[in-house]
């Protein structure tokens, strides 16, 4: 009987730390202000007929914290590169040397940077719907477990509380730090 119980909580236990994750990989997509090799993730480049990220075919650097560098490891991809980031509409405008692209990444405005710290408060807001789910569902199965006692119930309603607290305030922790980070001049 117990076996169901600690499967559920368990369970919950992944659901709560995959919506951390996800959080962690949206706020790697949200610019503090420095360049980082990140900020170029979702670019998708047409190679040889097949979209392929970016990170596939040239090596993406910060030589500083204002500048990206993208050296494509075949020279004749330096247009698609050009083309695709162009595409991904980051707000880049990469500058073609011949040899490798460089992108002057701009310093953020006030305004920009009140927006950024919106979006990732709507993205810590969702990793917290996300363990709110994960806590519901929770509690559901173990109310439908039959043959298990009301305090083994009531025991494990409270651990998965608690886990839901601790996911709630790491969640609490990844904003107050990225809020810092984005409005960081």
């Amino acid at each position: 009987m117990n076996d169901d119980i600690q499967f559920i909580i368990d369970s919950t236990k992944e659901a709560m730390d995959s919506a951390i994750v996800h959080l962690k990989k949206q706020f790697v997509n949200i610019r503090a202000g420095k360049a980082s090799p990140a900020m170029l993730g979702s670019v998708m480049v047409d190679y040889y007929g097949s979209q392929t990220p970016l990170s596939q075919i040239a090596n993406v650097n910060t030589p500083d914290g204002r500048t990206i560098t993208i050296q494509p490891w075949e020279k004749n991809m330096i247009q698609p590169i050009e083309k695709a980031i162009l595409i991904a509409n980051l707000g880049f405008n990469p500058m073609n040397n011949g040899e490798l692209l460089i992108i002057n990444v701009p310093p953020l405005t006030e305004e920009r940077r009140l927006q950024l710290a919106k979006q990732a408060k709507a993205e810590a807001e969702d990793a917290k719907v996300g363990v709110r789910n994960a806590r519901k569902d929770a509690n559901n199965d173990i109310k439908k477990l039959e043959d298990a006692s009301e305090d083994l119930q009531k025991n494990a309603e409270a651990d998965v509380q608690e886990l839901t607290d601790k996911a709630v305030k790491r969640i609490d922790e990844l904003f107050a730090n990225k809020d810092a980070e984005i409005m960081t001049v």
